[in-house]
């Protein structure tokens, strides 16, 4: 029987490093490499070719939303599985919309993550039914769906707090052009100056609320 091969994808190294002793535990899972971010995920998903992402939401450079929708776009495309902390339901009809296979809690044990692992390998789908529980408790924070998948990825690099210059190495693009992906979000936002994008991006859940606000 052949082996499932999984790359993670999870910002926090001990979380990282736990999944991956958990999994290479299982006799037919290998674990071929790990990402520590969005943007690293979708280059190793297309190095690897693994058969399984394991993939977590809440991602510097590029969330995990993004990179789903990148790493699916690539022929023939992995399957997906979330693994989050974020439980409305507005976060699950996403990724389900993208073309994840799975979503899980963090929360979840190890064991029904090895079997969602199985399950959307063999074609199913996992979906964890908890997250229905928060729907009526938790706002929904999605990324907005107006913007392009480069003005989002723009979007989160300002957020996050870098420069055009920045934004523009990250991106491999010109200053130029990131102008004039800013100067578009802004627009399609009705959002002006830097604070109030950033205030955006955490409130519609593209970053993490504990990034300081630059006031330029």
């Amino acid at each position: 029987m052949k082996n499932i091969t999984v790359l993670l994808a999870e910002d926090h190294g001990i979380v990282r490093e736990g999944l991956r002793a958990l999994l290479d535990h299982e006799k037919d899972i290998v674990v071929l490499g790990e990402a520590k971010n969005g943007r690293e995920a979708v280059v190793l998903s297309r190095k690897l070719r693994p058969d399984v992402v394991v993939m977590d939401v809440a991602m510097p450079l590029l969330n995990g939303l993004e990179a789903t929708r990148q790493i699916l776009r690539q022929r023939p495309p992995p399957k997906l599985l979330i693994l989050s902390m974020h439980m409305d339901e507005a976060y699950m009809d996403q990724a389900r919309a993208l073309g994840a296979s799975g979503y899980l809690s963090k929360q979840t044990t190890f064991p029904a993550l090895a079997e969602a692992v199985r399950k959307i390998q063999e074609g199913g789908t996992f979906f964890c039914p908890a997250a229905a529980k928060h729907r009526a408790s938790s706002p929904a924070k999605i990324p907005t769906a107006r913007l392009s998948s480069r003005e989002t990825e723009v979007l989160q690099l300002v957020a996050e707090g870098n420069s055009n210059k920045d934004i523009a190495g990250e991106l491999k693009i010109s200053l130029k052009t990131v102008e004039k992906h800013r100067q578009s979000l802004m627009d399609k936002l009705d959002i002006h100056h830097t604070a109030g994008l950033t205030r955006h991006a955490i409130a519609i859940g593209l970053i993490e609320g504990n990034v300081p606000l630059t006031l330029n």
